[in-house]
């Protein structure tokens, strides 16, 4: 059950998931930056110890065989180099070495040391550089310790260097800036936390659209199955009302029974209107409506459509035509019934909104496009209305409109055909001039 409900709530598994990530990204920065930044600065100053060591190496080079005077050197060395806290000067006597001046071990003078590092060094003949730490029992002090031979003008190595180099001005330096390092991390995380806390009102909402999707589909599901079950009574009351219609007129019916029958069938067949148009609706939502694309030639098309419609714009008094430019190709991939359909909601709505004048249909080649230009000279519309045309259910209302008959889908039913056929649809109104329908398709060539 906990299963389905993160199957179904994705939203709730994506926020958890940042939650934790976004975090734990951050740390692992931060921890990775702090050590390649540690690794850095402690090979810098390795290369700046033994850099320092080959600096006192030049100015002993001349002087490695007077003890005396590479004491003198070493104390003038101690006035100028502060970070530097011993160094000391050993000869080579047999397997050990022996201290022949120092910066700070005056009482150490003679001794000799056989540590196993100044060992190395001299064997290798190459310098040698180490962190290590002592403690006075109140504080901890990191020291760089280099151990070298020092050679002389020849090259040849005459004595042994060990110089410890202060590191405490560098890590202050360096806890300071990883302090304020880990204090940015510290308020990037409350702050990473706060906000998806704060959006964790999220899972709610991903809930309630989860909740609000299925009903939606149930409302689908009904208008569906609702408008199928219609379909057929509806039809049959068409029939036979037009039936019944068609003979009281050969019977000589009274006029009142006449227009009884003529209500009921005016009625069935606005009834049949909105039941398809609802069908449509949810057959494009869900992805049902099918499309038989091929190759058309639309003038002819157009032609049919305009003969058709002819009655009913004859009706009004309007004068419906169609014109074709000159050297105009008309062959496209659309949907025969389907940009009939469109046609006949176009047009049809021009002669429902022109109360005189006329409606014309015009097809001209464009930018490779086939474009049809439908135009009339009706009540037009303004441009705030003109932004809501193609929502569902939504009509112009209006003293003008309000007895004009419709169910506010057709439009948008049309523009999802048109585009489905790879077309588009544009509306240009003027209120009490007329309103002008540009639908485009592209040509084959």
């Amino acid at each position: 059950m906990n299963f389905k409900f993160l199957r179904d709530n994705k939203q709730i598994v994506y926020s958890i998931a940042l939650m934790i990530l976004i975090p734990g990204v951050v740390i692992l920065n931060t921890w990775m930056f702090s050590t390649s930044f540690r690794k850095t600065i402690d090979q810098s100053l390795q290369d700046k110890a033994v850099g320092i060591g080959e600096s006192v190496n030049a100015g002993l080079s001349n002087k490695l065989s007077s003890p005396e005077e590479m004491q003198f050197f070493i104390n003038n060395w101690k006035g100028y180099n502060s970070d530097t806290k011993s160094l000391d000067v050993f000869y080579r006597d047999n397997d050990t070495f022996k201290m022949v001046a120092t910066m700070n071990n005056d009482e150490k003078l003679g001794e000799e040391d056989n540590s196993l590092v100044y060992t190395i060094a001299w064997n290798n003949n190459w310098p040698s550089a180490q962190k290590i730490y002592e403690s006075d029992g109140v504080s901890n002090y990191r020291y760089w310790l280099v151990v070298m031979p020092l050679k002389d003008l020849n090259g040849q190595k005459q004595a042994l260097l060990s110089m410890k180099l202060s590191a405490d001005v560098i890590e202050k330096i360096m806890v300071v800036v990883l302090g304020n390092s880990y204090w940015i991390l510290l308020i990037t995380i409350v702050f990473i936390v706060l906000l998806l806390l704060v959006n964790s009102r999220l899972f709610e909402y991903s809930i309630l659209y989860n909740k609000i999707k299925e009903v939606d589909e149930m409302k689908d599901n009904f208008i569906s199955m609702a408008s199928h079950e219609l379909r057929t009574p509806v039809t049959v009351i068409r029939g036979y009302a037009t039936m019944m219609l068609e003979e009281a007129k050969k019977l000589g019916v009274n006029d009142e029974a006449k227009e009884y029958l003529s209500i009921i069938d005016v009625s069935s067949e606005r009834l049949n209107g909105l039941i398809e148009d609802l069908l449509n609706v949810s057959r494009i939502e869900q992805g049902r409506l099918k499309m038989d694309i091929k190759d058309i030639e639309v003038w002819p098309l157009i032609e049919e459509t305009i003969k058709e419609m002819k009655i009913q714009a004859d009706t009004k008094g309007l004068a419906l035509s169609c014109v074709l430019d000159p050297n105009t190709k008309s062959l496209i991939k659309a949907d025969k019934d389907r940009l009939k359909q469109v046609l006949i909601n176009i047009i049809g709505n021009s002669i429902k909104y022109t109360p005189s004048g006329s409606v014309e249909v015009k097809a001209l080649n464009r930018d490779n496009n086939l474009v049809l230009i439908i135009k009339d000279t009706g009540i037009g519309m303004t441009s705030k209305e003109r932004e809501h045309l193609f929502e569902k259910f939504y009509r112009v209302k209006s003293k003008k409109t309000e007895d004009i008959i419709g169910t506010g889908l057709g439009l948008w039913i049309t523009k999802q055909i048109i585009e489905l056929m790879k077309g588009s649809i544009t509306i240009d109104s003027m209120e009490n001039v007329g309103t002008q329908v540009t639908l485009e398709f592209p040509l084959i060539k």
